[in-house]
C-alpha cells in the first residue's frame, strides 16, 4: 500500500506528465503551422512520449496498491515568438519535470517507501536525457542563428527522429 502523500503525489505527476504532452502537441503544431515539419515530428515524438511517462506512473500506482486520478490539465501555452521562444521552453519545462521528480524522490525517501524510491530510479535518468536534448536543441539553434540554410539543416535532422516506446512502459500496463 502506498501512503496518501505518495499517492497524491504520484497521482499530480501523472496529470504532469500529461500536461507536457499537450504541451509538446502544441509545439508541434505550432512548428508544423511554419513549415518546419522536422521540428514539429521531434515535438510530436516528445508528446508520444510522455503519454507513456504518463502511463508508466498511472500502471505503478494500480500495481502497488494506489489508486490512479487523473486531475484537471491546465491548457498549455500554444503560441510563442519564435523558434527559440519554444526550445527555451521547452527546456524550462525539462528542468520543471525534473523538479518534480525530484520532489516524489525527496518524499519517497523520508516515507521509507523503497519501492517508490526505486521506480522513480529510471525517471531520474530520463530526465537527464530529456533536460540534455531539450539543451542541446536550443544550443544547436543559437549557434545558428537565424541563418536559413542551417534551420532547413536542423529541421531536417530532427525529422530523423524515430519514436521507439520504452521497454520500462511494459512493467506497468494494466
Amino acid at each position: 500500500m502506498l501512503q496518501p502523500e505518495i499517492e497524491k503525489l504520484l497521482n499530480e505527476q501523472i496529470v504532469a506528465e500529461l500536461y507536457s504532452s499537450n504541451l509538446y502537441l502544441n509545439m508541434a503544431a505550432w512548428f508544423s503551422e511554419r513549415s518546419l515539419t522536422g521540428y514539429a515530428h521531434w515535438y510530436y515524438t516528445q508528446y508520444q512520449e510522455e503519454v507513456d511517462h504518463a502511463m508508466i506512473f498511472f500502471g505503478y500506482l494500480a500495481q502497488a496498491g494506489g489508486k490512479p486520478v487523473i486531475g484537471a490539465i491546465d491548457e498549455p501555452d500554444s503560441e510563442w515568438p519564435d523558434v527559440k521562444a519554444v526550445l527555451a521552453k521547452g527546456l524550462a519545462h525539462e528542468q520543471y519535470v525534473t523538479s518534480l521528480i525530484y520532489k516524489i524522490v525527496d518524499a519517497a525517501t523520508e516515507a521509507k517507501d523503497y519501492k517508490t524510491v526505486e521506480f522513480l530510479k529510471w525517471f531520474v535518468n530520463e530526465q537527464v536525457e530529456e533536460e540534455d536534448n531539450a539543451s542541446t536543441n536550443l544550443g544547436r539553434y543559437e549557434a545558428i542563428g537565424t541563418d536559413g540554410a542551417g534551420l532547413h539543416a536542423l529541421d531536417a535532422e530532427l525529422g530523423a527522429r524515430v519514436y521507439t516506446q520504452t521497454t520500462q512502459i511494459a512493467g506497468y500496463q494494466l
